[in-house]
């Protein structure tokens, strides 16, 4: 089944509060690591896994501004937390509290990337669930995708400014 056959069933995979998702990705975004949770959660195997690009699991209903910010933040060496719908090879979605940072080598080059994602408490999902449809409806408004995702990116910096914080910094204070 290729990602685009793929459609949301609207069932949520199971992912216990105690478990962590983790992986690795390369420079360009594609899985070199993966663990046990990542793969069971998923419903891809370990060898669908490897090689192919972290979106793999990306869902058609999470916002692409939060990618943009995710990688930008990172390609500055820097860490970010952010929410993240993903979709599960069968089309169930799981939401995820991930924190991802640039892996660097001795010289502080970036190698590649790390994430550890973590499930939200539904407390936390209720608010930030709005947002992201909120910024869904302003991508789908547009003459094309890059255009909607640098519209929904200037509204989302612009309700950040009014709150007077960081993106990470408003999801940990959620």
């Amino acid at each position: 089944m290729t990602k685009l056959q793929i459609r949301p069933t609207g069932r949520e995979s199971p992912f216990r509060e105690d478990e962590m998702i983790v992986s690795k990705t390369d420079l360009k975004g594609r899985i070199t690591y993966a663990n046990e949770v990542f793969e069971r959660v998923s419903g891809y195997s370990m060898k669908e896994l490897i090689g192919q690009p972290h979106s793999i699991v990306r869902h058609p209903d999470m916002p692409r501004c939060v990618f943009k910010l995710l990688w930008d933040t990172i390609e500055a060496k820097g860490e970010i937390f952010a929410y993240v719908l993903n979709m599960a090879k069968n089309g169930d979605h799981y939401w995820v509290l991930a924190c991802v940072t640039p892996t660097l080598d001795a010289q502080g080059n970036i190698i590649g990337y790390h994430s550890n994602r973590r499930k939200p408490s539904r407390e936390k999902l209720e608010k930030i669930i709005p947002l992201y449809r909120a910024l869904l409806a302003e991508e789908n408004r547009a003459a094309n995708r890059k255009e909607g995702m640098h519209s929904s990116f200037q509204q989302l910096t612009s309700d950040l400014q009014k709150r007077g914080v960081a993106y990470d910094e408003f999801v940990l204070t959620l």
